[in-house]
Formats: C-alpha cells, sequence, structure tokens
C-alpha cells in the first residue's frame, strides 16, 4: 500500500536537501512501509530501498512513537542484531517520530558520519532536537494537506459528475464571490462559455416559489432573475465557498405565475362593459400602451384600476416583462421604502443578511403599479419624485446609485387636488404621475353594464361550484338596478357569488337571494311613504322631500338629484323647503 509519505515524496525531497546543507548534518526519512523516501549524504543514492533489515532503530521509534538518540551506534542494544553492524559508517543518530492523526506515519533522522558532525550536534543538543521535532510536524501537516487535498478531488470529481447531469444551473464561487465552476445549463441559462475569473453578484428579492428564493444575479452587467437555494459549501478550501442552483425566475416562477394568477394575463378582452365610456378608456389604453408616461387611475374602490393597470403592461411592448404591484397603503410607513427600493446587507436590525433587491428593481424593463398613492407619506413622495427624474434608485443603507427602466402607473381613489392644497400631496409628485389620466367611472353611472357583468359573474361561479344556472327573476333585476353599488365591480362580483350559492335546484335567482344589506338598501332608499290620517297633498309631499334628502343629502348636489328624482325642479323645491321650513 502507497504510504502518506510516499505520496508527498518530491517534497520531502526538496525539504531535507535544503536542511541538510543549513544544518551541516544529513537527515534520512523512512516510511511505515520501511521505504526510504528520503535520504541526504550517503544515503541519497538509497532513496526507494527497503529498510525493513537494518532499521531497528527505527522500527522502535515507529512501535513506540517516542525519540531515539543512539551515541554509539555499533555498541547500542539496538543495534547488536543489526546485519549492518559491522560495516556501519554512522557515528550519531537523533530520530523522532513524524505523526499523523495520532498514528505513526515514519520516522526522520539527523545523522551524524564526521566526527565534526557530532560535534556540532552536541554542542547544541536542544535545539537540533526540537528543530527536528519541528521537521517533524510540517512533513506530517504536509501530509495532512496532501490526504485532504485528495479527499476533496475526489468529492469534486463525485460532485462534478452530479452538478453536470444536473437539469438545473449550479454556480460555485469562492470566497470572493468569483466563479470557479458552472454546469452546462449554468452557462446555457447566463450565456456564458468561458467562466473564469468572471465576478457575479447575488441578491434576494424577497419574492419565493415552493422554498426557493428569487435572487438578482449580476454577470458581466447583466441581470438574470434566478429561482433557486444558496447554500454554504461548509469546505476550508476557500475556492469553493458557495453553491447555488437554480433554475430561471421566467421558466418557473414567472409562468407559474401566469397559470395560478390569472390576473397577470388580464388584456382589454377581459374589461366587460357597454358603456361608452369604459369603450372610450379601452382605446385610450391602445393608444398609450407603448409610451413610457406616467399613467395616473383615478376611479373608486372596486372599479377595476388594478385591471386597466395591467392592460395598459399586457397591450405593451413591456409585456414579457414583470409587472410588479404594491399597495402603499397597506405596507407600514417604516417598510415602504425598503419594499421600493429594497436595502443592502445589514441595513437595519432584523433585515435579512443577504440584503433584498425592491419592487422598482423587480420590475426593471415592464411595469410598476402604485395603488393607493394617496396613502403614501410625504417623504417616500419626495424620494418617488427623484426616482422618477433620475430614472435610478439607491438602497437602504446604501450610497450606490442603480438606473432602473421602469413604467410607473399609480392609482386613487383619493381627491389628490384636494390632498395637494392641504398639504398632503405634493404638487410636483402629481404633475408627474398625473401626465397620462384616467377616470374609471363607478357602476352605478354605467347601469347598463350591470347585467352584462352579472351574466358574467353567473357563468363563472355556476361552473365553478359545478351548479345549473337558468334564469333570474325580474324583481331582481329591478332590485339590482337601483342599488347604488358603493362598492362597484368587486361587490357585484361578491353578490353574485352569494346568489350562486344560495340558488335551489330549480336554477332559478329570487329575491329571497340577494343579500340582506341590498334589500335593506331597498327599503330605506326607495321614494315611497305609508299613507297616514288619510290622503293629505300637503302632508305626502312633505314626507316625500324629506326622505328624498335623506337618501340624497343635503348638500347643493343632493338637493338637485332629490329635485330631478321628485320630478320638480331646483327652483321648486327650494321653494318647497321654505314653504316646509325645512331648511
Amino acid at each position: 500500500m502507497i504510504s502518506n509519505l510516499s505520496r508527498i515524496q518530491p517534497t520531502v525531497i526538496d525539504y531535507l536537501s535544503v536542511i541538510s546543507q543549513i544544518l551541516k548534518i544529513d537527515v534520512e526519512i523512512m516510511d511505515e512501509n520501511f521505504v526510504r523516501i528520503a535520504g541526504t549524504g550517503p544515503y541519497a543514492e538509497h532513496i526507494n530501498e527497503s529498510m525493513e533489515k537494518e532499521s531497528n532503530v527505527y522500527k522502535r521509534v515507529l512501535e513506540t512513537g517516542q525519540n531515539q538518540i543512539i551515541a554509539r551506534p555499533k555498541g547500542h542494544i539496538l543495534c547488536k542484531s543489526c546485519p549492518k553492524r559491522d560495516t556501519c559508517i554512522e557515528k550519531f543518530e537523533l530520530c523522532t517520530p513524524i505523526i499523523l492523526k495520532e498514528k505513526v506515519i515514519g520516522v526522520i533522522g539527523l545523522l551524524c558520519f564526521k566526527d565534526e558532525q557530532v560535534d556540532l550536534l552536541l554542542s547544541n543538543m536542544n535545539a537540533y532536537n526540537n528543530f527536528l521535532k519541528q521537521l517533524s510536524e510540517l512533513i506530517s501537516a504536509k501530509a495532512f494537506e496532501m490526504i485532504e487535498s485528495e479527499a476533496l478531488t475526489v468529492k469534486f470529481k463525485i460532485l462534478d459528475s452530479v452538478v453536470e447531469n444536473l437539469e438545473q444551473g449550479v454556480i460555485i464561487v469562492d470566497d470572493k464571490w468569483y466563479i470557479t465552476h458552472v454546469n452546462k445549463t449554468a452557462c446555457k441559462i447566463l450565456g456564458i462559455k468561458n467562466y473564469l475569473e468572471k465576478h457575479v453578484q447575488l441578491v434576494a428579492t424577497g419574492s419565493s416559489f415552493h422554498g426557493q428564493d428569487e435572487y438578482k444575479l449580476t454577470l458581466d452587467n447583466e441581470d438574470h432573475l434566478l429561482v433557486g437555494v444558496l447554500q454554504d459549501m461548509g469546505l476550508d478550501e476557500r475556492k469553493y465557498t458557495r453553491m447555488f442552483i437554480f433554475d430561471e425566475a421566467k421558466t418557473l416562477n414567472y409562468w407559474v405565475s401566469k397559470l395560478t394568477n390569472p390576473e397577470d394575463n388580464i388584456t382589454l378582452n377581459n374589461i366587460i362593459s357597454n358603456s361608452d365610456k369604459i369603450n372610450f378608456l379601452k382605446k385610450r389604453v391602445l393608444q398609450i400602451s407603448n409610451s413610457s408616461s406616467t399613467v395616473l387611475i383615478i376611479g373608486e374602490s372596486g372599479t377595476g384600476k388594478e385591471m386597466f393597470a395591467r392592460a395598459i403592461h399586457n397591450s405593451s411592448e413591456r409585456k414579457k416583462a414583470p409587472f410588479i404591484a404594491i399597495n402603499c397603503g397597506a405596507i407600514p410607513e417604516s417598510l415602504l421604502e425598503s419594499e421600493l427600493f429594497g436595502y443592502v446587507r445589514g441595513a437595519f436590525t432584523g433585515a435579512d443578511p443577504k440584503g433584498r433587491i425592491g419592487k422598482f428593481e423587480m420590475a426593471d424593463k415592464g411595469t410598476i403599479f402604485l395603488d393607493e398613492i394617496g396613502d403614501m407619506p410625504l417623504y417616500m413622495q419626495a424620494k418617488l419624485l427623484r426616482t422618477i427624474q433620475d430614472k435610478e434608485i439607491t438602497r437602504v443603507g446604501s450610497n450606490d446609485s442603480i438606473k432602473v427602466d421602469v413604467r410607473i402607473i399609480s392609482a386613487t381613489n383619493r381627491n389628490l387636488e384636494e390632498m395637494m392644497e392641504e398639504g398632503q400631496f405634493r404638487q410636483d409628485l402629481y404633475y408627474r404621475l398625473n401626465v397620462i389620466p384616467m377616470e374609471i367611472p363607478p357602476l352605478r353611472e354605467r347601469k347598463d353594464d350591470i347585467k352584462l357583468l352579472t351574466m358574467f359573474f353567473t357563468k363563472k361561479y355556476s361552473e365553478l361550484f359545478n351548479k345549473t344556472f337558468k334564469s333570474i327573476d325580474k324583481n331582481v333585476w329591478n332590485i339590482l338596478y337601483n342599488y347604488e353599488w358603493p362598492g362597484n365591480i368587486r361587490e357585484l362580483e361578491n353578490t353574485v357569488e352569494f346568489m350562486i350559492n344560495t340558488m335551489d335546484e330549480s336554477g332559478a335567482i329570487f329575491r329571497d337571494s340577494i343579500p340582506k344589506r341590498i334589500i335593506n338598501y331597498e327599503k330605506e332608499n326607495t321614494l315611497s311613504i305609508e299613507v297616514e290620517n288619510g290622503l293629505n297633498l300637503k302632508r305626502v309631499e312633505k314626507k316625500l322631500i324629506i326622505k328624498a334628502l335623506k337618501i340624497y343629502g343635503n348638500t347643493t348636489n343632493g338637493k338637485k338629484k332629490a329635485a330631478s328624482d321628485l320630478g320638480i325642479g331646483i327652483a321648486t323645491l327650494y321653494r318647497k323647503l321654505e314653504e316646509y321650513e325645512l331648511g
């Protein structure tokens, strides 16, 4: 069996040659197989020869692990049985074991063949003894390094075989993030041929899929969105510090989200309407889709602002890039900046130790949708304005700016002009966001869409719940048309879902399938009164006016609507209010 010392023989021979010249004393090493691994002086010509028949002293060192000093070689008890006793030319011998992991793997000896060498050694015996021990430890360390290196080489041959056959991409980097190995899949995904001396940056985006994180990998100034696992290799070898196993985000996270999130596929065809206002907006989407100008979508909650934002994105040349939506009112102020712009490692307590990119970087080359922009705090409005102007962001905790190519679509249900007057919204930001304004009308202003949308949702939920739908009673339609729909299309969809759930086996939807809140609204807001104490015209008229004002409000606009519903002019209504002392 090949010994550990024989594996580092060239190194050992070099060591002994230099040491012998320095010490002016010859040196010899024997391994555990009794083979002379290295030697100087008279033994330099006998390297690789067996010493089993002439190594009684070395055998004792191998057995005991203790130093041996042979001051009179021919007269020493260990030399009596040596076959070369009578012809021995050695005059002094100092030898010590070479120990590796508590096992003696060889013996190293200082040999004197001349009297002056003996005198030299004896004159400073302790120094030579200590030096011999240090030399033994050095050779042992070199043998250990060789063993570990060989083991590592075997491991990496096995690893390389496994890695090359993986369908996922694999990158191995050193402690300074330079690539030391990639497999063919990684080369294909990243579009590289020669990976030597290439540096990579890897930053977690914060998104994840089935236990794998999404990362942005930067290589040769090009960014790649990848989904995978980053692992420390647990090796002392700095050349192999971390391993990243990954797939392309666009082939995994992106396309899976397309399949599992139908909203990602929304186009103009998904916006159902017979309304002239909505059809005008759909034409406007086609006109502005390929522009990079900002869009501000205004509308009440539930009118479909995000649907229009997605339709703009999916009608544009950016449709293959990400559409990133963020609700500015749903994120705590303290976290909003890091959500939008990301942060570097150690930026704040509790931060991901790897750092994280923000929504703007995730949306690079695509679209970012800032919903509820009116809820954004003033200090963040200033940072957003700078991002729009400079087309770059700075991560929290960093001083380096990063260029981004992002189209911004924002939306709100608040009156931003009133907020500007009250100092709650920046005027300069408003004009930056409102380059292309789009106002989505509420459902109560597009009553013709109620039936169209109701039938669409009825088909959707009857198929989803495996129910047979046949008809909707006429009274139901009257109630749906007269309801104001404060929650707009979202409320209508929820109402239809409720009605399909409560529909009986007949497949028909009747009044008792309508949610109670809508029935109660009908009772409270219908201009009908119970006649009390006879048909007194003035009394009935007064009650109708009071109920109309209760429904529409006592504002100027409310009075106009009340007058219209009562079938009288606004001047007549004011006269009646004065007559009946109703203020």
